[in-house]
């Protein structure tokens, strides 16, 4: 078995809708957007990843960029197949064995509310890459374990994963998701709720990237901030003169236009903690409510989810990398985590 070992390689994938993270030897090796530049005319592939996400909103009629999975799954097969595939390519131990390229023995995670269709899809691309094992895992329960929580434990922990394209909400006992709930309100939600307020308070009308980039900065939740970002100048388009034009953007602005999407949210939270059984909500009420993905980063997010439910919430350290890091804690030690890894 030793040599057939050498053979294969170890590798845990966060397949997200904004972000492919994966994880070699215990170490996050890929860490880059899930966006793909196409040529139409010849349909190969010009760029991936970074390199694909700056040629966003810029490109002309021969090129145009794709993002190959939609909220949390597979929406366009090929490219995501032969972008999972460059950027295994890229791990630089996979990079130095180029006559040999290893199998693979892969731990992907999938959202919670997943079809079987859907999970045929990312096996499927995950076999056309040369991988022999493929282990399926749900993305709360990988947030979870990123987060340091033993889920082997009879306690309840609530765990709110807030990705790209799906918010997932799952409350936890014994190795397994109790109840859970997954709603497509999500970061490119946001975006897009910050695009539409751009257009209809301010007439300017502002680019994917241009409002990503406004929620990173000036995003928020809530009006009440400890600690409020400076106010930013925003580029675009003058709706009604169609010329370039320049405005100011505070965060009290961008919690206006957040504040539907958020309500879905914390409407969600409540309802899957009315479906969770008296003894495990006890635990929660003792161990509070923890988040995780690149949503949970919005400001005062935490504050109002604790408002809203009475229960502390924390935020994970690193919740960018908390799913994937607890895809690679369950791919090291696949006998301990049998029992929540779907082969």
């Amino acid at each position: 078995m030793g040599f057939f070992d050498f053979m294969t390689e170890d590798v845990a994938i966060d397949l997200g809708t904004a972000n492919t993270l994966i994880i070699h030897n215990g170490k996050v090796v890929i860490d880059s957007p899930s966006i793909v530049a196409k040529d139409r005319t010849t349909g190969k592939i010009i760029a991936i990843g970074k390199k694909a996400n700056l040629m966003q909103g810029k490109t002309h009629e021969n090129i145009k960029t794709i993002r190959p999975l939609k909220d949390g799954v597979i929406a366009d097969f090929e490219a995501s197949e032969q972008m999972i595939r460059e950027f295994v390519k890229q791990i630089p131990s996979i990079k130095k064995r180029f006559f040999f390229p290893p199998s693979l023995r892969m731990v992907i995670c999938i959202p919670s509310g997943i079809t079987e269709v859907e999970k045929r899809a990312v096996r499927d691309s995950a076999e056309h890459m040369n991988a022999k094992e493929i282990y399926l895992i749900h993305e709360p329960m990988a947030a979870a374990i990123g987060i340091g929580i033993d889920i082997m434990q009879p306690k309840g922990n609530m765990i709110i994963d807030i990705g790209g394209g799906t918010t997932e909400i799952a409350v936890i006992a014994l190795g397994g998701i109790v109840c859970d709930k997954s709603i497509k309100v999500a970061g490119d939600v946001f975006t897009n709720d910050i695009a539409y307020y751009m257009r209809t308070q301010h007439n300017l009308y502002v680019g994917e990237t241009t409002a990503e980039t406004i929620k990173i900065d000036v995003g928020a939740a809530t009006e009440d901030i400890t600690v409020p970002p400076d106010d930013i100048l925003v580029q675009g388009r003058d709706l009604l003169s169609g010329k370039p034009k320049q405005i100011k953007i505070s965060y009290r602005e961008i919690a206006k236009a957040l504040d539907k999407s958020i309500l879905r949210i914390e409407d969600a939270v409540m309802e899957t903690l009315s479906q969770t059984p008296p003894e495990l909500a006890s635990d929660i009420y003792n161990t509070g409510i923890y988040l995780a993905g690149g949503g949970s980063m919005l400001r005062g997010l935490d504050k109002r989810l604790s408002r809203k439910t009475d229960l502390p919430v924390y935020v994970a350290e690193d919740p960018l990398r908390a799913v994937v890091r607890g895809t690679g804690i369950a791919l090291k030690d696949l006998e301990k985590y049998q029992i929540i890894l779907m082969k």
